[in-house]
């Protein structure tokens, strides 16, 4: 890529989409040369000031350096667009921003585009740029990816490092990232990562929870499920409808404590201080740390290991397969009053929250007959070689 054609992505990098657009150049080439990248608001890129989607100020410092993961997309020959719109500290999966405004989806007018990666997944599905670098703690890559047509892969969380990403919930987070081509996924993975992906072979199973991720589910995205596991079928993927357990234990789980309590180890200060300059809605979600203490969160984090344990075991040789996203995009207006954002926010994080729990790594496919909802597999740590040569081979044929 020359400079003129990055100067060009930029010049397409308008708000809601992007909060600032960067003026660097191209320093380096490598395996992502000619590719864009959308740069989610909670990295640090050197020179500018990272604002994690709160409201804008002059009294932030610029960063001195880069993120991690920043750094490895530069010096692979990537162009950096700019920071990439987002909720509020990453704590919401439907992508509002009262301070940048919302990123909606071009799949469907007047519909959000999914968060917290909102700018990131509406850049990418407009064309302005090839790759998203984002987050997600319980579903912020994956949830957009649906939403706005493209593919959405959240690793291990461990296998990326996040030195120079402002963190929501320590135990959760990850990097992820977002893309159009599903062929660009291996590449960026393997650029983002310390190794690189092995080849895996496909599982012959697939798991359909029977318990858990498919009550409350929008009926066209039930006929459009349906319609890719008869896919799937006739491929030669068996697919086992079960009731488990391990979804019953996952359920009684307080999942919201993770990023309740964690956000405010993190944001704490500016949290006291400055609650009015915060989100509503991001502000109320992090006061709920205060509805448990010291030992129920221990006891939250010793059942959460349990069942990463337990998933390992589990589902090691046969992933999870669910919709996405229980619901299709909301409409901006529906998302006014609060009853009616929570019972849509619980919904579009129910089923991607489980691989961040389990500690394991998860991917969106598009579903080509129904724009807007995507296909998702689960599996546990250490099985990203396995979700991603699924993803590649499932995407041709849906």
């Amino acid at each position: 890529m020359t400079q003129d054609l990055l100067n060009q992505a930029r010049a397409q990098a308008t708000a809601p989409d992007f909060i600032q657009v960067f003026d660097d150049p191209i320093t380096a080439e490598g395996p992502l040369s000619g590719l864009t990248v959308a740069v989610k608001d909670l990295f640090d890129v050197q020179g500018y000031a990272t604002g994690a989607g709160t409201a804008p100020r002059t009294d932030r410092p610029l960063a001195t350096r880069d993120a991690a993961a920043v750094a490895r997309l530069r010096a692979a020959g990537a162009g950096l667009i700019g920071h990439a719109n987002m909720t509020e500290y990453a704590y919401s999966g439907l992508g509002l921003n009262p301070h940048h405004g919302t990123p909606l989806t071009p799949l469907i007018e007047g519909c959000i585009a999914g968060g917290s990666t909102s700018g990131g997944a509406s850049a990418v599905a407009r064309g302005v740029a090839d790759i998203a670098l984002g987050t997600d703690t319980g579903g912020s890559a994956r949830i957009p990816a649906a939403f706005c047509g493209i593919y959405g892969f959240k690793p291990t969380a461990s296998t990326i490092p996040r030195d120079g990403a402002v963190p929501l919930s320590h135990s959760l987070d990850s990097v992820g990232v977002l893309t159009r081509d599903p062929a660009l996924l291996r590449p960026t993975l393997n650029v983002l990562r310390d190794t690189p992906l092995p080849a895996a072979d496909m599982p012959g199973t697939v798991i359909v929870p029977q318990n858990f991720g498919l009550d409350d589910v929008a009926p066209e995205i039930v006929e459009a499920f349906e319609t890719a596991l008869e896919v799937l079928a006739e491929g030669g993927i068996s697919i086992r409808r079960l009731s488990l357990p391990f979804f019953d234990r996952y359920r009684a789980l307080p999942v919201w404590q993770f990023s309740a309590v964690e956000s405010r180890c993190h944001h704490g200060a500016e949290y006291d201080a400055h609650r009015d300059r915060l989100d509503p809605r991001v502000a109320s979600r992090m006061a709920r740390a205060e509805e448990t203490d010291a030992p129920g969160y221990a006891r939250t984090l010793l059942a959460r290991q349990a069942l990463a344990d337990e998933a390992t075991r589990i589902f090691a040789d046969m992933p999870i397969l669910l919709p996405s996203v229980a619901i299709m995009p909301p409409r901006l207006s529906d998302l006014e009053d609060d009853a009616s954002y929570d019972r849509l926010n619980l919904l579009a994080l129910r089923n991607t929250s489980l691989a961040n729990v389990i500690d394991g790594c998860s991917v969106s496919l598009p579903l080509a007959d129904l724009p807007g909802a995507g296909l998702m597999l689960t599996g546990p740590r250490g099985s990203d070689a396995m979700m991603l040569g699924m993803a590649e081979v499932l995407a041709s044929e849906l």
